[in-house]
């Protein structure tokens, strides 16, 4: 991500009137492209207004500021990998399907090409105390729903099966992250797996109920 990136400039004077939802969509699709390329202190309204082809006052008219735009849009990311995540652990049939999901779930993530992951790993973002409650939030979710079919298959307190379900995510979200900063990437599959490998180790530990 380097600073020096700069956003493409306007066709013309006049940008075309949409209504309210398109515009609003087509703002934070704008802005996600400034925030990836120069990260959230880099970036400012200017910039975003710039590649939106839109004055900075049809800008706050949908946002009051530069903080309350990355906020949302990091809402938005973090609410469709839950959707991802959720969906990867409710289609898979065995404990060991629901890692593989769920590890896998992260990689393909990261490897969009929105590359809307840096807005989570690599914005700049980890002090900002709204967005550490955000993530706070989406980790303890994910924690609960994996938890919570932990303790269904295994018999495991749901305290017990909540540390498991953190063990998980954090496992997957720093494999994931750390795969994210590679400059020479190993295939998306093989890390998916490897890291799957590693996680299952451990979950394949607390066999299902009835299992020896």
């Amino acid at each position: 991500m380097s600073g020096s990136e700069s956003t493409p400039a306007p066709s013309n004077g006049r940008a075309k009137r949409l209504p309210r939802d398109q515009r609003r969509a087509q703002l934070l699709d704008c802005a996600l492209k400034v925030f990836v390329a120069k990260g959230y202190h880099a970036a400012s309204m200017d910039d975003i207004a710039w590649a939106a082809e839109v004055s900075k006052p049809v800008l706050y008219q949908h946002f009051p500021g530069k903080h309350e735009l990355f906020i949302d849009l990091l809402e938005t990311h973090l609410n469709h990998l839950q959707d991802e995540l959720t969906a990867a652990l409710s289609r898979a049939e065995t404990n060991k399907e629901r890692v593989t999901g769920t590890v896998t779930a992260f990689y393909e993530f990261i490897a969009r090409k929105d590359e809307a992951y840096r807005l989570i790993f690599a914005a700049g973002m980890d002090n900002d105390p709204e967005v550490a409650t955000r993530l706070d939030h989406f980790h303890d979710s994910m924690a609960a729903a994996v938890a919570e079919v932990i303790a269904d298959d295994t018999g495991q307190p749901m305290a017990e099966a909540t540390m498991l379900g953190h063990g998980l995510i954090g496992m997957a979200t720093s494999a994931a992250r750390h795969w994210s900063r590679l400059s020479e990437r190993p295939d998306l599959d093989a890390s998916a797996q490897l890291t799957s490998r590693l996680a299952w180790r451990g979950i394949s530990g607390f066999p299902k109920e009835g299992e020896s």
